[in-house]
């Protein structure tokens, strides 16, 4: 268990990462950050949610007088194309069709800065996720529920019918999830 005697705050308004910090046994409170996350044409996944988290810290860390900001950002990759949230359900039969029967990449790109200290540290994780092929139908009934509306590659691969879209898990599970864990706990003993 971590002993954080400084406020901890999560900039993101996410239930997954909540309940991800939660886990770590964190006291924390979170809110949410208001960020265009642009897209860049060219640039690397990694480079982008290591940019958005670090950009997100910054508007976080505006908020609050002292103690440790976490953010995260989390992006799905297929073929070097970035797949971000859908923008409405059109969008999200699409994304879950070309899904269908690959492999993907999810990476998250998390920023820890303890304010108190000035130290930040940036880092980021990147899982493989293999999908089933998925049918017409199962696409379309997810999709009407409106639970792949606020995830990247629209989708959840927890508490949510799409984890049986997933054939097979090569990385980090709690990445898929939106915050890679063990990496995040290992970077806090680092700043407190």
């Amino acid at each position: 268990m971590l002993l954080i005697t400084e406020p901890v705050y999560l900039g993101s308004k996410s239930p997954r990462r909540r309940k991800l910090l939660k886990q770590l046994g964190l006291k924390f409170r979170s809110f949410s950050v208001d960020l265009m996350e642009e897209l860049l044409d060219g640039e690397h996944p990694i480079r982008t949610v290591k940019r958005l988290s670090r950009e997100k810290m910054f508007e976080a860390a505006k908020k609050v007088e002292k103690g440790i900001v976490i953010t995260a950002d989390t992006i799905v990759v297929l073929n070097k194309e970035i797949i971000g949230k859908p923008t409405n359900k059109k969008d999200a039969i699409r994304t879950l069709k070309k899904l269908s029967g690959k492999t993907h990449s999810v990476y998250t790109g998390f920023a820890v800065f303890n304010k108190s200290r000035d130290h930040i540290i940036v880092d980021y994780e990147k899982t493989s996720v293999t999908f089933h092929n998925l049918t017409n139908k199962q696409i379309v009934d997810y999709v009407g529920t409106g639970s792949p509306m606020d995830k990247a590659g629209a989708y959840g691969i927890q508490d949510d019918f799409g984890a049986v879209f997933v054939k097979k898990v090569n990385g980090c599970f709690y990445n898929v999830m939106g915050l890679p864990l063990s990496k995040l706990y290992q970077t806090l003993l680092k700043v407190i």
